[in-house]
């Protein structure tokens, strides 16, 4: 009896160690300034994060995670499931530069094939339903060649539309009507071959979407239910409905135990009014809190796997869906923590920001004081200058909502000049800008400065040139407006 309290303390922390050892991280490289893979590596390691989610398999991110001991799920895009379809041949290529020379030369811990991301969004009006599925097959098949069929297995990250309830209730779960067969046959697939079913769930997106939509269900902090289903389950937030919703589909279509990953779930920080620091905060911390407990939900206790999205903001991505698909990040492009959050992972609720970055130059490009606001070439300057760099922390909620119409055009001119590596042409708008050694941050909004770019001396000549050539492009329609 006297070892019962030990016993019980070791299961205890057993039990926490298998709730930690869920959460992972998505790694999106989508930046004109990405952070160096071993700088990144670092961080995942730093804030215990133990496994990590790739879009694409860049050699130099991989090589980085390599004897790191981190998990990795390594994805295929979108535009290369036709390719992948059509040819076993392509698909065994791919396997072994992406896959087998990895694992055996630079000892990464692949775990996972993601063949697609969000195949079958109604956004891409069918796009990719004939070659899903056949390359799906064609990689699990390369995968058995290499003989790594035991080690790697195969899933597909879809977006939470692939299923929908006919009840408005997570047991009225079933898949998408348009697309039901196909999904079965998937699911079939995936159990099969021991391959789980991946799945993105954004509170977030229902928020956007509709601004009716109920805020308070979208987080973790309610103490009092705001769904009761039929079966008497009830619902205190979004994210346990969403996924019960899916345990639904599952068990209806005699697939009931198939093995969940939430691929993507997060909050972005700006772009919208509804994306901000605390809401971000608020969400995140709420999940976290929440899935350490290691209840799971109504159908489906126990752990949960989970990669958070995202990691570090992209200052690359395309903004489509919205001008917040930029700012995913817990941390900023720099790898600056962007607010506290624990994990779980680690005895701190601090994040522990990247090292090994170096920034340019203390300096900035904004309007000239000057400068009248009159001038014709304002608004073809700022389009430019948006057009080419990222200007989706201005609007109305965003972080830089506060400033000036002066302020607006200081910030368009910096974001063009930062991207452009503060190369001295890129801030010569004319009779419009300057260049400052004095920050214009003004609270929350930040006047970014970059960091150095990853480049060769023979990439950095040509992009030099590149920005020549932007100038003076620039300059043309900047004349054709005075015709």
């Amino acid at each position: 009896m006297g070892q019962l309290p030990l016993v019980f303390g070791v299961v205890s922390l057993l039990c926490l160690v298998v709730s930690v050892s869920s959460i992972g991280a998505n790694w999106g490289t989508q930046a004109t300034h990405p952070l160096p893979p071993d700088s990144v590596v670092g961080m995942l390691k730093n804030n215990g994060f133990q496994k990590v989610k790739l879009f694409d398999p860049e050699p130099g991110v991989l090589r980085a995670l390599g004897k790191s001991g981190i998990e990795v799920m390594v994805g295929i895009p979108n535009e290369m499931l036709a390719t992948l379809a059509s040819s076993v041949k392509a698909a065994e290529t791919w396997v072994e530069k992406n896959v087998s020379t990895h694992i055996t030369s630079n000892t990464v811990n692949i775990r996972y094939v993601a063949v697609g991301n969000e195949p079958f969004l109604e956004t891409y009006n069918g796009s990719f339903l004939t070659t899903t599925f056949p390359a799906l097959q064609n990689i699990q098949s390369a995968l058995i060649k290499a003989g790594l069929a035991s080690q790697v297995k195969v899933t597909v990250p879809l977006n939470a539309d692939v299923y929908q309830s006919s009840t408005g209730l997570p047991s009225g779960g079933d898949f998408r009507s348009d697309i039901h067969d196909l999904m079965v046959a998937i699911v079939k697939f995936l159990s099969d071959n021991g391959g789980p079913f991946t799945v993105n769930i954004y509170p977030f997106i229902s928020l956007y979407d509709n601004p009716d939509f109920p805020v308070n269900y979208a987080f973790f902090d309610s103490t009092s239910p705001q769904l009761t289903d039929s079966n008497g389950n009830s619902y205190y937030n979004m994210f346990d409905a969403n996924l019960d919703t899916l345990v639904w589909a599952l068990q209806k279509n005699g697939y009931g135990n198939l093995p969940i990953i939430v691929g993507e779930i997060g909050w972005p920080t700006d772009g919208d009014k509804n994306a901000n620091l605390q809401y971000a905060q608020r969400f995140n911390q709420g999940f976290m809190n929440h899935i350490l407990t290691g209840n799971g939900t109504p159908m489906r206790p126990g752990p949960i796997d989970a990669y958070l999205f995202s990691l570090i903001d992209e200052d690359d991505k395309s903004i489509t869906p919205g001008n917040f698909e930029r700012h995913w990040g817990i941390f900023y492009f720099d790898g600056l923590a962007k607010y506290q959050l624990n994990l779980g992972t680690t005895n701190s609720s601090n994040l522990v920001r990247a090292t090994g970055v170096h920034y340019l130059e203390k300096k900035w490009c904004v309007m000239s004081p000057s400068a009248s606001m009159d001038d014709p070439q304002v608004a073809p300057s700022v389009s430019y200058a948006c057009g080419r760099a990222d200007c989706t922390s201005l609007g109305y909620g965003t972080s830089c909502s506060g400033l000036d119409a002066r302020g607006n055009i200081s910030y368009a001119f910096n974001s063009y000049y930062q991207r452009l590596n503060q190369d001295d042409t890129a801030c010569k708008f004319p009779n419009l800008s300057i260049i400052t050694k004095t920050d214009p941050t003004t609270g929350i909004c930040r006047f970014e400065i970059m960091i150095q770019p990853i480049t060769s001396k023979g990439q950095q000549r040509f992009g030099s040139l590149q920005k020549r050539v932007n100038l003076i492009v620039f300059m043309f329609l900047t004349f054709l407006t005075c015709l």
